[in-house]
């Protein structure tokens, strides 16, 4: 079982920046692909970033240009740097984790707000 512990959510005034991390512990599987969704209410869950663990990234085109994905994986954490945020950035944001052996896991969300 992967525990995934997110930080770094808040309420942010557009154009700002945050910064989220995601640290997992207890897999007795190296992990492959870490990333970011996230959701808002009544929408479906979507992809925001990924990076595998060679540092191979892959961004949603909503996002490409403002965010940037990193990973270090002494650490088993993943970060996401957000800047230039609009409103429409406004949503939960999952951490994803998935490993060599095909499991996936999730983190409990951090909500981010951009106000106008």
């Amino acid at each position: 079982q992967v525990q995934l512990v997110e930080s770094g959510g808040g309420l942010v005034q557009a154009g700002g920046s945050l910064r989220l991390s995601c640290t997992a512990s207890g897999s007795r599987f190296s992990i492959n692909t870490m990333g970011w969704y996230r959701q808002t209410p009544g929408k479906q869950r979507e992809l925001v970033a990924t990076i595998t663990r060679s540092d191979t990234p892959s961004y949603a085109d909503s996002v490409k240009g403002r965010f940037t994905i990193s990973r270090d994986n002494a650490k088993n954490t993943v970060y996401l740097q957000m800047n230039s945020l609009k409103v429409e950035d406004t949503a939960a944001y999952y951490c994803n984790v998935k490993t060599y052996n095909l499991l996936t896991y999730w983190g409990q969300g951090t909500q981010v707000t951009v106000s106008s």
